[in-house]
């Protein structure tokens, strides 16, 4: 073996390390929130207070504020006393359920986002039609459509088949994950160079093989912080429209059921609370994984 041969070295397993930093971060805030909360219960003011006139303090006292521990250990009790179910295991069911149609809505909205997005690239016209009436769609309250959707939703049979009252939820999801994903493929889209796109006429590549090859590849930093508007809008959407119509089974309606017991029981109001963040962060970690996946092979900024 040649003297001047060069010995293959070890590299540091940076993305480890990475990924275990965003853990102890997460850790270390959520501590620093709860630290935050118990000391604002002991030094705030009970009945809330005012800054510059205006009432912004929040109550510290036990109704409105109770304790982290309160709360935590309320996950253990009983529902109610007619049951031996624990709260957290309702809570838990509540989540599995509104996730699965947080999942069907950002399904929808990203088909349909995508879909929209290659429209008003493949023709100008489109996007000078659709895009203001996108921008606008976004304006339309939700707490007032999820109602008429549903009553629309009721009428709906076809062939035997009827508008199931989760699809509502699912497609005020999908309303409010749609925008995102489509303006962000559309400007993705749009990303490759000009010379790019000469070189792939120039070799008389159809529209589509140009799509496929150069548009969308191209797109992929755009689309996935896209993506994660999209699943932070579909987990509102289906949140907010639970709330809205009274659809029974997820955890919007637990944040409805606990909230009427707010005065004589403050701690389970929070526990549902907690799973809607639960289901947020469920969300977030699936595109945290289709980001690895997508942007793997590209290249990221150097941290110092």
């Amino acid at each position: 073996m040649s003297s001047d041969a060069v010995l293959p070295t070890t590299r540091p397993a940076r993305p480890m390390w990475r990924r275990v930093r965003r853990v102890l971060m997460f850790v270390l805030s959520m501590a620093l929130v709860a630290a935050l909360w118990e000391l604002y219960k002991w030094r705030g003011p009970q009945d809330g207070g005012d800054v510059f006139g205006w009432k912004i303090l929040p109550r510290a006292k036990d109704s409105i504020m109770p304790h982290v521990g309160d709360i935590w250990s309320r996950f253990g009790d009983p529902i109610n006393r007619a049951s031996d179910e624990t709260v957290l295991s309702v809570v838990a069911k509540g989540v599995w359920f509104s996730f699965r149609l947080v999942l069907a809505g950002f399904a929808m909205g990203l088909v349909a986002g995508v879909l929209l997005a290659v429209l008003m690239t493949r023709m100008r016209v489109a996007e000078r039609a659709i895009l203001p009436y996108l921008v606008i769609s976004q304006t339309v309250p939700l707490i007032a459509l999820a109602p008429l959707v549903a009553t629309w939703g009721g009428k709906v049979e076809i062939g035997g088949w009827e508008w199931p009252r989760w699809l509502t939820a699912s497609l005020l999801g999908a309303f409010l994950t749609f925008f995102p994903i489509a303006v962000g493929t559309l400007k993705g889209l749009k990303s490759p160079p000009p010379a790019a796109l000469e070189l792939m006429d120039s070799l008389a590549s159809p529209w589509h093989r140009t799509l496929f090859k150069l548009r969308f590849p191209a797109a992929v930093p755009y689309i996935v912080p896209a993506l994660k508007l999209g699943a932070a809008g579909a987990v509102i959407g289906v949140v907010v429209s639970e709330i809205s119509t009274g659809l029974r089974g997820g955890i919007g309606r637990l944040v409805t059921e606990f909230g009427q017991k707010a005065t004589s029981d403050p701690a389970i109001v929070y526990t549902a609370v907690l799973g809607a963040a639960v289901l947020g962060l469920l969300m977030a970690g699936l595109i945290a994984i289709a980001d690895a996946i997508f942007m793997r092979n590209r290249p990221k900024e150097t941290e110092s």
